[in-house]
C-alpha cells in the first residue's frame, strides 16, 4: 500500500504571469501522475490546488489554509519574487517548504525554500559575460517594477560599470502595464548598445512589439545590432509574443530539446521542467522514509541518504546548466551553454563578483 502524501500547488491561473504559472503547474502535475504509476515507490502524491488569480495579498493567505487545513507541509509554487516572499513568514510559522520553480534575483537562502531554478550566476552573469564583448558595453535597462526588476537591473549596472560600460536609461512599469512608449522613445534617442528586459507579461509583450517596430523603422535597433536580453522568457510565452520575439536573447538553465538539465529532456520550458524536477526531487527524499513527510528541509536534507540529489544543503540552490539561447524561425537555438554551474546566491563564490561590498538580505 502506497503512503498518501498531500502536497500543496500555489499558482495562479490568470492574471499578469498566468504563462508562466500554467507552465509550472504543468510540469509539477505531469511529475506527480509519473510518480504515482510507477509500481517501485512507496508513496503517492495528492495534489491540494489553491488559485491566487494573480493577486500577490492571496498567496499568504491561501499557502496558510494549505499547511493548516490539509496534512500538506510541502507546497510546488509561486512565480513572482513578491509572492514568494508573501508566503515565506506562513511557512516559518507553520514548519512547511516551498519549491520555488522560477528565475530569481539572489540574495535569498530561506530554511524553508528549495530553488530549483536559476539565480544570477546562473543566468544574468553569464548573459552579460556574452554579450558585453560581443555587442558592446552601453546598456539600457528595464523592468517591472517590484523586486525582480529592481535586484537583475542593480546587479546589471554593477557588473556593467565594473566592465568600464555605462547605462544609457533605466525605466520600470507597474506590473500589467503597457505604457511603453516613453520607453521606447528613450531608447531611440539613447542608442544603446543591447537592452536587457525584465519586465513580465503583457509589459513585456508588449515592450517587444513596439521594439520590434523600432528596428523596421531604424535598423539600428535590429537583433543583430541592438538585441533585447532577458533572463526569466521562456517557450511558454513565445505564442503570445510572436514574430516580436525574433531575435531575442535569453538566459536560463533549460531549452526545449537541450540536454543537460538534472531532470532529463522533453520538456516545453525551464519553468515546467524546474517544476518536474521540484516534485521529483521531493518524492526522492521522502521514498522509503515514513514519515519524513513531516521533517522540516534542513532536517530532510541532512538525513538524506538516497543516491542523486541536487540540492545544496546549504544555500537549498541547485546545480544546473547556465545557457544562453536567440529565438530564431520561432524557437530558441543554442548559443552558448556551460554545464554544472552551482547555484551561489550571494554571489561569494563567483568570479570577478558583482555587489559583494553590498551583500544583505533583500526583504
Amino acid at each position: 500500500m502506497k503512503r498518501r502524501i498531500e502536497i500543496g500547488l500555489l499558482y495562479s491561473r490568470s492574471g499578469s504571469y498566468s504563462l508562466i504559472s500554467e507552465a509550472c503547474r504543468s510540469g509539477a502535475l505531469a511529475a506527480i501522475a509519473q510518480l504515482n504509476a510507477d509500481p517501485d515507490l512507496d508513496l503517492s502524491f495528492v495534489p491540494v490546488e489553491r488559485d491566487p488569480g494573480g493577486n500577490v495579498d492571496l498567496y499568504g493567505p491561501l499557502c496558510e489554509e494549505i499547511l493548516r487545513d490539509t496534512s500538506a507541509r510541502h507546497v510546488i509554487g509561486c512565480v513572482t519574487s513578491s509572492s514568494r516572499k508573501e508566503v515565506i513568514p506562513t511557512l516559518e510559522r507553520h514548519g512547511g517548504t516551498l519549491w520555488y520553480a522560477v528565475p530569481y534575483e539572489g540574495f535569498e537562502a530561506s530554511d524553508h525554500v528549495v530553488y530549483t531554478h536559476a539565480c544570477p550566476n546562473q543566468h544574468l552573469l553569464p548573459l552579460l559575460d556574452w554579450v558585453l564583448p560581443s555587442h558592446g558595453r552601453r546598456a539600457y535597462l528595464t523592468g517591472s517594477n517590484y523586486i525582480w526588476g529592481w535586484e537583475l537591473n542593480r546587479l546589471a549596472r554593477e557588473r556593467i560599470m565594473q566592465a568600464g560600460g555605462d547605462i544609457a536609461g533605466e525605466r520600470y512599469l507597474p506590473i500589467g502595464s503597457r505604457d511603453v512608449g516613453r520607453m521606447i522613445d528613450e531608447i531611440r534617442l539613447a542608442k544603446p548598445n543591447f537592452i536587457l528586459n525584465s519586465l513580465i507579461g503583457p509589459s513585456s509583450y508588449e515592450f517587444l512589439a513596439a521594439y520590434r517596430q523600432l528596428g523596421q523603422d531604424d535598423s539600428r535597433f535590429q537583433p543583430w545590432n541592438c538585441p533585447v536580453l532577458s533572463c526569466n522568457l521562456t517557450e511558454c510565452e513565445l505564442p503570445a509574443i510572436g514574430a516580436a520575439a525574433e531575435g531575442l536573447v535569453a538566459a536560463g538553465p533549460y531549452f526545449r530539446g537541450v540536454t543537460g538539465w538534472p531532470g532529463g529532456a522533453g520538456f516545453g520550458s525551464s519553468h515546467e521542467a524546474a517544476a518536474f524536477t521540484a516534485v521529483r526531487e521531493l518524492a526522492r527524499l521522502l521514498a522509503g522514509r515514513p514519515g519524513a513527510e513531516d521533517l522540516g528541509l534542513s532536517q530532510l536534507l541532512s538525513d538524506d541518504r538516497m543516491p542523486g540529489g541536487i540540492i545544496d544543503p546549504k544555500t537549498h540552490h541547485t546545480v544546473l546548466p547556465a545557457i544562453i539561447a536567440r529565438v530564431e524561425s520561432g524557437m530558441f537555438r543554442v548559443i552558448h551553454q556551460r554545464n554544472g554551474v552551482a547555484g551561489d546566491p550571494y554571489l561569494t563564490r563567483t568570479p570577478q563578483t558583482c555587489g559583494v561590498a553590498h551583500l544583505r538580505v533583500v526583504s
